[in-house]
């Protein structure tokens, strides 16, 4: 009666399981893997973006496949602003409900069944649901760890097939919270020439530099046929608001083609709501004051990380340029889904484990840096204690 493609295994994993039977008995749990940015305690200017929704327009319907003009200038208006593409054409833009909709306007568009993109590992493992709903299969690639996070363009180059259609980098990646730096986009495009191959850059993460030096959107990239997705979720920290879009960029008879038949794709569905669309302008600019509140929010839990760190040497912390997310590397006395049990059971604690992101070896932990502070510090502290308790010394 169902498809292939949607035969999951449905019940829950271990992790998740006993999440859920913790909270069902009354357990209070430390939440480290808050992900919802207007859970994090973030004051938002509710008068301006609630009014924002009442616009007569609203009242009319006029269906645009690539989205209203208007929102599509005020995300050129954003890339101009922010990032400083001076030629970006609001007609390059395709406005869609999340990122993941737009993953999957582009999967429909490059791949025919069981072609396939190759994807970063460690990443989200958001992209082999998505691969598996669009019938397109994946191929990774490592990032190798060396004094920092790189692309292994040898693994890239020995994965390559015939049935490979684009490449898919994150900028920054989740949960390393690397950067592509300037020198691997030029090797990237170099690899999709050879290889007459798409990049698909997700860049969600893109505006929270943690040193504050804004890095290169590949919103200009220009070499090769480009994908650039983003959105008002991290943008302006407003996930509940469903918007998100595909910049495209590249040579101009593919960009042409491409946005053809993006926009029969988006015509079929016409999934953005009129309410929305007229208030992106004004969603994109609560960016200016959400910004740099949550950046300084990062920056102390970031700190209380490093901190509680240098405590003991146990655990040490990988680096990370940017994004909301840090990787604690631990003692591996236990496979990473097994600890992570523990802390929840023993410690009443939530992290992800390193292999919920794919990463190739145990011994890391992944926890997010918007958590409220107050409940970062003490998950922290519990984490530490709990993997390393003879070296912790007495806090000062």
């Amino acid at each position: 009666m169902f498809s292939r493609r949607t035969d999951w295994k449905l019940t829950p994993n271990r992790f998740s399981q006993v999440q859920q039977e913790l909270i069902a008995s009354g357990r209070e749990l430390l939440d480290l893997t808050i992900s919802n940015p207007t859970r994090a305690g973030i004051p938002y200017d509710a008068e301006s973006i609630l009014g924002s929704l009442q616009n007569l327009a609203a009242l009319d319907y006029d269906p645009q496949p690539k989205g209203l003009l208007s929102a599509r200038q005020g995300v050129a208006a954003y890339y101009r602003e922010q990032h400083g593409v001076v030629d970006i054409d609001p007609e390059a833009l395709l406005l869609t409900t999340s990122t993941s909709e737009a993953y999957s306007s582009v999967f429909r568009l490059l791949c025919n069944p069981d072609d396939q993109i190759l994807v970063p590992a460690p990443s989200y493992p958001l992209f082999e649901f998505l691969a598996i709903l669009h019938d397109v299969k994946l191929a990774s690639y490592p990032l190798i760890y060396d004094h920092g996070w790189q692309i292994d363009f040898p693994s890239l180059y020995g994965a390559v097939n015939h049935r490979m259609r684009a490449v898919l980098v994150v900028h920054p990646n989740n949960p390393t919270g690397s950067f592509v730096r300037p020198d691997e986009i030029g090797l990237l495009n170099r690899f999709c020439r050879e290889h007459n191959l798409a990049l698909i850059a997700d860049e969600v993460f893109l505006d929270y530099p943690h040193d504050g030096k804004p890095r290169q959107t590949f919103a200009c990239n220009r070499d090769v046929l480009t994908f650039t997705l983003s959105g008002l979720s991290k943008i302006s920290g407003l996930p509940q608001m469903k918007v998100a879009w595909v910049g495209t960029s590249g040579p101009k008879n593919q960009v042409g083609d491409a946005l053809a038949r993006l926009e029969v794709i988006a015509d079929t569905y016409l999934s953005m709501n009129a309410p929305i669309q007229l208030a992106t302008p004004v969603l994109l600019e609560q960016r200016k004051t959400f910004q740099p509140r949550l950046l300084d929010h990062l920056r102390i839990n970031l700190e209380e990380l490093n901190r509680q760190l240098t405590r003991q040497t146990a655990c040490s912390l990988l680096q990370l340029e940017g994004g909301w997310h840090a990787v604690v590397r631990v003692p591996v006395t236990h496979l990473d889904e097994d600890l992570a049990v523990n802390l929840l059971q023993n410690s009443s604690v939530v992290v992800h484990p390193g292999t919920f992101y794919d990463f190739p070896a145990d011994g890391y932990l992944v926890v997010s840096l918007i958590t409220p502070t107050a409940n970062f510090r003490e998950g922290i502290n519990r984490v530490l204690n709990y993997v390393a308790p003879r070296q912790i010394r007495a806090v000062t």
